[in-house]
């Protein structure tokens, strides 16, 4: 979610960078800038979504049942491993 909304601002970034400065100009406010400004935002999110991504990629779960010989109960062990390649 976070990789298409990060492509999504920096589409809307480049758009009022390039294209709304040419349009109309309001006193006050440096469309140039601010486009910029979202462009590289959604940049970040972007890496940041593909970072967590590759992180949470790398997560394995293991679930074991068994029964206690001794005592005849049964035993449920859950190991989780985040080195997983």
């Amino acid at each position: 979610m976070s990789i298409g909304f990060g492509i999504f601002l920096m589409a809307v970034g480049a758009i009022i960078a390039f294209a709304v400065p040419g349009l109309w100009q309001v006193e006050g406010a440096n469309w140039e800038l601010i486009g910029w400004i979202v462009l590289g935002a959604g940049a970040l999110i972007t890496l940041l979504g593909i970072i967590m991504a590759a992180r949470s990629g790398r997560t394995s779960q293991v679930s074991r049942t068994a029964v206690d010989p001794d005592t005849g109960t049964r035993v449920e062990r859950t190991e989780r491993r985040d080195d997983v390649l």
